[in-house]
Parts: C-alpha cells; sequence; structure tokens
C-alpha cells in the first residue's frame, strides 16, 4: 500500500470511529424540530477534519462522556456589529491544508511536514505570500473561513503530532495580499479539538463559529468570541454531525447542515436567552439519497446557496421553492459533494478540486479555473481548501 494510501485510510479509519461514537438514544435530546419534519436518515459521509489519536482521557468504568462541560462564559453570541463592508469582485482567496504524512521505509508510523496557508490571486491563482504562524501552531490545518471583506480570514492550524490540537487565528490581508501579523484566538473556556467539523467568521468579524462531535454522542455547535476567549456552546444528542456553517449577515442566527440530510438554522438570540430549551428549525430536507453540502447566506439574508450533490441551489430562509444556480461538471473522481465558499458580493463562488481553483459566476454560471500555486512542496499531499 502506498503511503498516500495508508494516510488516506487512517484518516477514514479515524472518521469512523468518531462517528460511531457519536451514536446516541435520540430520546436523550432536549432539542426540538420546529415547522418541519425529522430529516430523512442515511449512513453520514464523514468529512471532518480529523487529527491523528492522542492517549485517551476518556477511559472509565461507567458510560464515555465528553472531557469538558458546556460553554456559558459568553453571554451574548450574536454579532450584531457593523459588517465589514465588501470590496467587489474577490480580489484574493486562502488556501489551507492539512500537515503531509509520509511513512518512512516500511515503517507504519507517520511522520509529518507542516505547511503554511497561503494567499492567492484570485484571478489568476498564484501565489502571493505565505501566512505566518501564531507561536504554538506549527502548521495548518485544513479549514479557513472568510469575512465579507476580502481581507479578513480565520484559519486553523495545528499544534504538533504527539499532542496534536487544532487552534485558531485571524489574519488580515493589506491592499497588496500581502499578509499582517496574525492574531491567535485563546480560549477562556477548554474544548476538546482534536476533530473540528466547520467554522465560519461572522460578518462583523467579531464571532467565530465552530462545529465539533461530542464524546459520548452527540455534536455542540460553539460561537466564540474572538476578542476575549468567551464561549457559548448548544449541542444536540441526535445527530453525530453538524457542518457547513454559515452566519446570517445581521448576526442573529446562524445555518448548518445535520449530516448532509437536513439545512437548518439555529436561533442565537434564543440560545442566549435559554440554551437549554432553544430549538432549530429544518429549512429543507435533503432530495432522495443527494448529499448536501456548504452553506452560504445571500448577502439581505433572505436566501441560502447550498450544493445538493454538484448542483448549486438556493433556498429561502423560511424554506419554499428551490432555484438552481449552476451545475458545474466535475471530473468523475470528484466527491460526491460539493464544498464552496461565497464571497461578500454573492455573486462569485468559489470551490478546489486537484489543485485547481473553480470559480462559478452565480448570476450566469459560468465556471472557470486556474491552478493554485505553493511555493511549498507544491502538489503534495491532499488538495487544499480555499476561501476568499
Amino acid at each position: 500500500m502506498s503511503s498516500h494510501a495508508r494516510a488516506s485510510a487512517t484518516l477514514a479509519g479515524l472518521a469512523l470511529a468518531v462517528l460511531v461514537a457519536g451514536c446516541a438514544d435520540p430520546v436523550a435530546d432536549r432539542v426540538s424540530l420546529v415547522s418541519a419534519t425529522q430529516p430523512p436518515a442515511s449512513p453520514p459521509q464523514p468529512s471532518a477534519t480529523l487529527l491523528p489519536p492522542r492517549p485517551s482521557h476518556m477511559t472509565s468504568l461507567g458510560p464515555v462522556r465528553h472531557p469538558f462541560p458546556l460553554a456559558t462564559s459568553l453571554t451574548e453570541p450574536m454579532a450584531t456589529g457593523a459588517p465589514l463592508p465588501t470590496t467587489g469582485r474577490p480580489r484574493f482567496f486562502v488556501s489551507a491544508r492539512t500537515p503531509l504524512v509520509h511513512f518512512p521505509g516500511n515503517s507504519k508510523t507517520g511522520a509529518f511536514t507542516p505547511v503554511p496557508p497561503a494567499v492567492h490571486d484570485a484571478e489568476t491563482g498564484a501565489f502571493i505570500a505565505n501566512i505566518p504562524l501564531p507561536p504554538g501552531i506549527s502548521s495548518s490545518w485544513q479549514l479557513v473561513a472568510a469575512a465579507r471583506d476580502n481581507r479578513t480570514f480565520a484559519i486553523a492550524g495545528w499544534t504538533e503530532p504527539k499532542n496534536p490540537e487544532i487552534r485558531f487565528f485571524l489574519v488580515r490581508l493589506g491592499e497588496d495580499g500581502r499578509p499582517g501579523k496574525p492574531v491567535a484566538v485563546t480560549q477562556a473556556d477548554p474544548d476538546d479539538l482534536r476533530v473540528v467539523y466547520d467554522l465560519a467568521l461572522s460578518a462583523d468579524g467579531t464571532r467565530l463559529a465552530y462545529a465539533t462531535p461530542l464524546i459520548g454522542g452527540g455534536a455542540k455547535i460553539s460561537v466564540l468570541d474572538v476578542a476575549t476567549g468567551r464561549r457559548r456552546d448548544w449541542k444536540t444528542m441526535t445527530h453525530p454531525m453538524l457542518s457547513s456553517l454559515s452566519w446570517a449577515p445581521d448576526g442573529r442566527s446562524l445555518a448548518y447542515v445535520l449530516g448532509h440530510r437536513a439545512i437548518a438554522s439555529l436561533d442565537l438570540a434564543r440560545l442566549a436567552a435559554d440554551p437549554d430549551g432553544t430549538t432549530y428549525q429544518i429549512i429543507k430536507n435533503a432530495t432522495g439519497a443527494t448529499p448536501i453540502e456548504s452553506l452560504a447566506h445571500t448577502p439581505d439574508g433572505s436566501a441560502l446557496i447550498y450544493a445538493s450533490g454538484h448542483t448549486i441551489e438556493r433556498v429561502p430562509v423560511t424554506g419554499g421553492p428551490v432555484q438552481v444556480l449552476a451545475r458545474p461538471e466535475l471530473p468523475h473522481n470528484a466527491s460526491l459533494s460539493l464544498r464552496f465558499n461565497v464571497d461578500g458580493t454573492g455573486e462569485h463562488l468559489l470551490y478546489v478540486h486537484e489543485w485547481r481553483a473553480y470559480q462559478v459566476g452565480l448570476a450566469d454560471g459560468v465556471v472557470t479555473s486556474v491552478p493554485i500555486t505553493v511555493d511549498e512542496r507544491p502538489g503534495e499531499g491532499d488538495s487544499p481548501r480555499a476561501a476568499w
């Protein structure tokens, strides 16, 4: 078996273990559905961001429990500041990938090579600069989120292989695309960050939302104040995977995907007032076996753009008729789902496949692509993820 295949098999095994551990008794969930039926069941398709295992702190004679209580130190999870201004068509995008893994000789132990996130010219894909990493972070990780201004980015970083964790930091680009000094987001409450499904930056740049599994069953969404590190958590015990987070432009709600099977919305005003009684609203269920991936609010907050398989669609946040925006043709070896990012204008969509950045005009459906170039180990490892 090749080194790349062994690395992929290792991550796939970790994903399966996480999802099996996440199964829980639905009766235990305090969260109710609003204005819709339960999303149809189907085997989840793992897309988690995973770290190499470390010695477990979960060993006990009783039931397995998540090691940390839900955080409540952030009293105001909404992000209602003035939105960062849009700047027209994106000029830059940021790519992030996981550390490279190789297996020396016949070793079964992987050796990790750190790689930095990078800034690229949106028109050509050309490399502009590596993004510096804050102290304590040795490599980028495969999660990046952008604010509406195409200058402010939240990035996930990886600590080190022996005791790995995912940490978050912010960076702002200058008008020439050169990154400024990274700002680490230091959490005030402990959290288990070895598996992170997704992250999203609010329109005003003050809140970072991320989704993780709960050890022992279920999953949670966390809202983090990037300035104070205070956090507010919300959990569901009926779904082991929450992904594709998107902030409403007014910062009062979060949309997300339940296990690739339904689009839902979480009311953050109610989360602040009554965490235990907070409910979510199902906006749209998946059609047949076609997975749902990625979400982005339209600039006015009235609708959500998402991918149903490889078809890009739009649905009102109140539910209702679906509008098809584009049907990009992906290669036969592409994933069954499409992970994308939409810019602040709501007019340009970006996705990555095999070291090419594909750009879709949502007004006309035209697809163009450019190669993604980096200066450190180009083309090695899995394709990066990107945001603009």
